[in-house]
């Protein structure tokens, strides 16, 4: 198995495309710790990945706070001694373009779509040089690469972890870390099935997004999964600083 005794970090592992990340790092026979602020979802999600072949450990914690994450990272060194991979998935959503943003909304979304992989990204650091390097993988958007209306807080937030991407990737090749980042199109998760349900007609919003990409549907949590596999896996060790869409051909367009 390719992750057969490192250790992984899934942030936003309680559900969707973390939950599917941590289970298929478990399937590689990895060591996955699960950051969340949701205990009764990620416990779940452990099971999972015990049950699938991989060992797991949920920490509570929010990405957004400093304290957290350094917290965090000294337990996941404390239970295994080391930290191989990095996964910045935790995101939060809003709509709402620029005038009807509320300075409080704006705040939060950067604080959690990107502080927190600054924050995480951070305390890595020194982690990972001790064992020779690591993979760091970021979670952006579709919407870190185009202009979507009415969700501005969001696309800033994905355009910055685009630009953390390449940041660090230059500043830490030299270390052995390599950051790399994956950018899905709308997928079938708890976060995007809330958006749709909130609309007027749920069942037309759903059938624009998936009329709004070449494949003409919406992708799953298992398909990105599969993508951050990819870039953490040795198979692909001279890739740093690239921004991979799974997107279904939206940014194609």
């Amino acid at each position: 198995m390719r992750f057969q005794g490192r250790v992984v970090v899934v942030t936003g592992a309680s559900k969707g495309i973390g939950r599917a990340t941590a289970v298929r790092f478990g399937q590689e026979g990895a060591r996955v710790a699960l950051l969340d602020v949701e205990a009764e979802e990620s416990r779940s999600v452990a099971d999972e990945v015990e049950t699938a072949g991989g060992q797991a450990i949920f920490l509570q914690t929010d990405v957004s706070l400093e304290d957290d994450v350094r917290r965090a990272v000294e337990q996941v060194l404390q239970t295994w001694g080391r930290l191989d991979v990095l996964v910045n998935n935790a995101g939060i959503y809003l709509q709402g373009n620029a005038a009807e943003t509320p300075s409080e909304a704006w705040q939060r979304v950067l604080a959690t779509n990107l502080t927190g992989p600054f924050l995480t990204t951070k305390y890595v650091i020194p982690a990972m040089e001790r064992t020779g390097g690591g993979a760091i993988i970021n979670v952006a958007s579709e919407a870190g690469l185009v202009g979507i209306p009415g969700q501005v807080a969001y696309n800033v937030s994905k355009g910055g972890v685009v630009a953390l991407t390449r940041s660090c990737a230059v500043d830490l090749a030299g270390r052995g870390i390599r950051v790399n980042c994956v950018c899905p199109g709308t997928t079938d998760t708890p976060l995007v099935q809330a958006a749709v349900g909130r609309a007027p007609d749920p069942a037309a919003a759903r059938r624009r997004l998936e009329q709004a990409r070449p494949l003409n549907r919406l992708g799953t949590p298992e398909e990105i999964a599969a993508a951050i596999l990819f870039l953490a896996s040795d198979e692909v060790a001279y890739a740093t600083g690239s921004i991979l869409s799974v997107d279904g051909g939206y940014t194609a367009q």
